[in-house]
């Protein structure tokens, strides 16, 4: 992967550019030698990035910071920083939320884990290339800070599903590195839990813009670890399940994700590497001309390459092999059944069915966005979320909701307090009933989605179904051409509206419009931000049918 390798190359070395303007250099500062981020914090893990990439340029004779004796200082004062900032007990805090924080512990040393192999391979060579007194410096000051971080993983303590993987990965590689048994046994401790990686590939948080790569990069770990194959089929799978979830605009699908990348726009370079080991160990096509793609991608949308150029030192093998093609997905229209999502693409669009989410639907043309919603006001109840969901046949789906009502009932017996919030409110009797019925059924047709909603069991409720439209600028239909700028709040009362930016264009209708009841009770969801909303409303029980065609797919049938 010789182009991957230069590009590489290049980037790394704007990176140590921009991170040597970032350093700290006032000697007085006890944050000397470390890095300030974006929002002036310095701390430990960020330091380590930037250090990281350092050593890469410095150690590598393609680039022009090798052997540079300003960044060979710049490496040395920050790895002194890194040192100073780490607990007698091995552990680093993250200064923004967890202190003594094995994970955060484990994240620093799996950036430094490559750094430390390289160098300590060409240590232990007897000919070639063996290390010069500058780089001796350089190794023994990491190994220090990886023996210690891996010593003090033992003490062990997290907070999320992720945070398992991480630490025992390290562990189970440090437990080699180190010749330590204890290592080990703490590692096998937390995988005694079983991997959170269904069969559809996807582990527990669904955080496919980053802790699915997350995960993967300790699965590949483990199974170097203990040359156990079982933990990287967990990566393999979850690998062929990222073939289904990129957009057309190159972005990653996070809508569906329990954690911070939710809606945050991502693409895919870090993914690079997992897909190149795996492609490579098992003869994957799919995911080698992913390689190439991911490239391709970075070239388009004008980003920098992954931050991978250490590991291409030490595998050499990776920048001699080549393999040629782009990945170019098929339509394709797949239900994960356990994650409780559906993906499809037809042609230059593609869409999301999601169960448990308000904004159940998802289509994404390429420079447009709609997210769809079914909202009101029942009891606590501010929006349809499925309950469940079916595959009704080849792209068609069903989701549904059973909203319960109830009231509370007074106490049989006098309570003990007269103080609501100290009453055992949830003990009380209720008066049940009655109960609405949600039902929706979305269907792939020809050039776009039909969407069928039903509700039923409750009398002149008014609900609303929500359209919402990012990456526009315009709204037309037989009675108005209107402006957007995302911000809108649109009730429109018949036919059919097009929505779009010059570009890409989706019709919606037969519109309908029998309230202006858009805001909905307290505590109802705010309207998505920055999104032209189209209101469809009317009082329940209604059974309505919304076409959704993307204008731009006619053209290339």
């Amino acid at each position: 992967m010789e182009k991957h390798y230069q590009k590489m190359v290049a980037d790394t070395q704007d990176r140590v550019v921009k991170s040597l303007q970032m350093q700290i250099s006032d000697r007085e500062s006890p944050r000397y030698g470390g890095f300030a981020d974006p929002t002036g914090i310095v701390q430990a893990k960020f330091a380590i990035y930037r250090i990281a990439s350092m050593v890469a340029v410095y150690c590598n004779e393609d680039t022009r910071f090798y052997r540079n004796g300003r960044v060979f200082e710049s490496i040395m004062t920050g790895l002194d920083y890194v040192s100073g900032v780490q607990h007698e007990n091995g552990l680093f805090d993250y200064i923004t939320c967890n202190f003594f924080s094995a994970p955060d512990t484990a994240f620093c040393i799996k950036k430094l884990l490559p750094v430390y192999q390289y160098l300590k391979g060409r240590q232990e060579r007897t000919v070639g290339a063996e290390l010069t007194v500058e780089e001796s410096g350089i190794l023994e000051k990491v190994e220090s800070i990886v023996r210690r971080g891996a010593y003090g993983l033992l003490q062990g303590g997290f907070h999320t599903p992720n945070h398992r993987w991480a630490i025992a990965s390290i562990l189970m590689s440090c437990s080699r590195l180190f010749d330590c048994e204890e290592m080990e046994e703490a590692a096998f401790a937390y995988l005694n839990e079983g991997i959170d990686c269904n069969e559809d590939g996807e582990f527990a948080e669904k955080s496919a813009g980053n802790y699915n790569r997350i995960n993967n990069d300790a699965m590949i770990l483990l199974s170097e670890a203990t040359g156990d194959p079982s933990y990287e089929r967990n990566a393999v799978r979850n690998l062929r399940m990222m073939l289904t979830y990129w957009e057309p605009d190159d972005s990653i699908f996070t809508a569906n994700s329990t954690r911070f990348d939710r809606d945050r726009l991502v693409y895919p370079g870090d993914y690079y590497i997992e897909y190149l080991k795996m492609g490579m160990k098992y003869d994957i096509p799919e995911f080698l001309q992913m390689c190439n793609t991911i490239f391709e991608i970075v070239d388009r949308q004008h980003i920098n390459s992954p931050d991978f150029l250490i590991w291409f030192m030490l595998h050499p093998e990776y920048r001699s092999f080549e393999f040629t093609g782009s990945y170019h997905r098929p339509d394709f229209e797949t239900f994960y059944q356990e994650s409780g999502i559906a993906r499809g693409q037809q042609g230059r669009f593609t869409y999301t069915v999601m169960n448990g989410k308000s904004n159940f639907l998802y289509l994404h043309n390429g420079s447009m966005k709609l997210e769809m919603k079914v909202a009101g006001s029942f009891c606590e109840h501010r929006a349809f979320q499925g309950q469940q969901m079916e595959r009704v046949s080849r792209g068609e789906y069903h989701l549904s909701q059973t909203m319960r009502g109830w009231y509370y009932l007074p106490f049989a017996e006098k309570p003990f307090t007269s103080d609501w919030w100290k009453m055992d409110n949830a003990s009380r009797e209720k008066k049940l009933g009655p109960d609405m019925q949600i039902d929706v059924w979305v269907k792939e047709v020809k050039n776009g989605l039909d969407v069928r909603v039903k509700t039923s069991g409750v009398e002149g409720a008014p609900w609303r179904i929500e359209l919402a439209f990012s990456g526009v600028d315009f709204l037309t239909n037989e009675y108005v051409d209107l402006p957007l700028t995302g911000s809108e709040v649109i009730v429109v009362k018949q036919g059919y509206t097009e929505v779009g930016n010059g570009r890409d264009a989706l019709v919606a209708g037969p519109c309908f419009g029998e309230h202006h009841f858009t805001e909905g009770k307290e505590d109802s969801e705010a309207k998505t931000a920055g999104a032209a909303t189209l209101y469809l409303t009317a009082y329940t029980p209604f059974d309505r049918e919304i076409q959704i065609r993307d204008r731009m797919s006619q053209y290339q049938h």
